[in-house]
């Protein structure tokens, strides 16, 4: 079962981390562009926040499940165990939440200018401590 969850944690990055630099990039061509916010606007941005909510599910699974995760919590020396079970959970989930706080705060918004500029912020900084977190060596 671990071996599943982590395959799938693993291919689910992929997509989740493609539907966030979409999302990324159309806020800010739509920020840039001085485009209208639209409908299709407001699915690519959904669209994100459904993957990366998924891929945390998914991870919080494997962290309970992974021998690299909550059970190796005491081995702080090793940099790959530290990787994996403090920093990599910790900073994607600051990451989704401020994903999760972007999506929430473009609903109070009127104009589409700010629901860009917003997307583009929270989902910007979220995708840059995403990646900076990516366990590379076991990923590729």
């Amino acid at each position: 079962m671990y071996e599943f969850i982590q395959k799938f944690h693993s291919g689910w990055a992929y997509l989740a981390l493609l539907l966030l630099i979409v999302a990324v990039a159309n806020a800010a061509i739509g920020l840039l562009g001085k485009k209208e916010f639209t409908p299709k606007d407001r699915k690519i941005a959904i669209m994100g926040l459904i993957g990366t909510h998924t891929q945390l599910l998914i991870g919080l699974i494997l962290y309970f499940v992974s021998p690299l995760g909550f059970s190796s919590l005491g081995q702080m020396s090793d940099k790959m165990l530290r990787l994996t079970s403090m920093e990599h959970p910790l900073i994607n989930i600051i990451a989704i939440t401020l994903i999760t706080i972007g999506w929430s705060k473009h609903k109070k918004l009127s104009d589409s200018n700010s629901k860009f500029k917003t997307f583009s912020i929270y989902y910007g900084i979220g995708l840059l401590l995403i990646l900076s977190r990516i366990p590379w060596g076991l990923w590729m």
